[in-house]
């Protein structure tokens, strides 16, 4: 099933009819428009292309401009491709809305997380500090990172300080609280990778 491309607008709640408050995030979904349609015959595979966002056509490569003229749209600024299996109705230049997944009860949202640069290893693993008193000096520092003479290195995957996000992350099986179709806007349970206004890619969980 095809997804959507939209944009995180941030965190609020939503209250139940039970008057539980469940923490939701909204998400501005699409609208999206069809910019290729790829086919077995012609591409080997089946599969549509969607884009969100206005951009400016001066900051658009040629190439690209002239592929959103096919579409018969303006330029957009995020691209996304969608697998399908057997036949579908989507076709060139189509939009597409938050209404298609009106009837998704999970869906699992791509984004990127926020960027903290280098970061520690209390920051960056939630590692505990260590004593402050009696002449400590390694308060924030980090303790033993080895074994002894065998094996007499530090294994791979150890947790360290270092780049700490600014990389690709996918929430799954996230709960859909709440479909607005006149706003294009999801309301899932539950936070979702990026900053605010950040680009999210949605698509109904497996």
């Amino acid at each position: 099933m095809i997804g959507l491309i939209g944009k995180k607008l941030g965190m609020t709640r939503q209250f139940q009819e039970n008057g539980r408050s469940v923490p939701v995030t909204v998400i501005e979904a699409g609208p999206c428009v069809v910019t290729q349609v790829k086919s077995e015959a012609s591409d080997g595979y089946t599969a549509v292309q969607i884009g969100f966002g206005a951009k400016k056509p001066k900051n658009t490569p040629m190439p690209m401009q002239g592929h959103f003229r096919k579409a018969g749209t303006d330029p957009l600024r995020k691209v996304m491709e969608f697998r399908l299996e057997g036949e579908h109705s989507f076709k060139l230049g189509d939009t597409i809305g938050v209404d298609i997944l009106a009837e998704a009860v999970k869906v699992d949202v791509t984004g990127i997380t926020k960027g903290r640069g280098f970061s520690g290893n209390i920051k960056r693993h939630g590692h505990h500090r260590g004593p402050a008193g009696h002449g400590s000096k390694n308060v924030r520092m980090m303790g033993s990172i080895g074994m002894h003479t065998f094996p007499g290195r530090v294994f791979p995957g150890k947790a360290m300080p270092g780049q700490y996000g600014n990389k690709q992350e996918t929430k799954k099986n996230l709960t859909v609280v709440a479909v607005d179709q006149e706003r294009n806007l999801i309301l899932v349970k539950g936070s979702v990778p990026g900053h605010r206004n950040g680009v999210v890619y949605i698509r109904p969980s497996r």
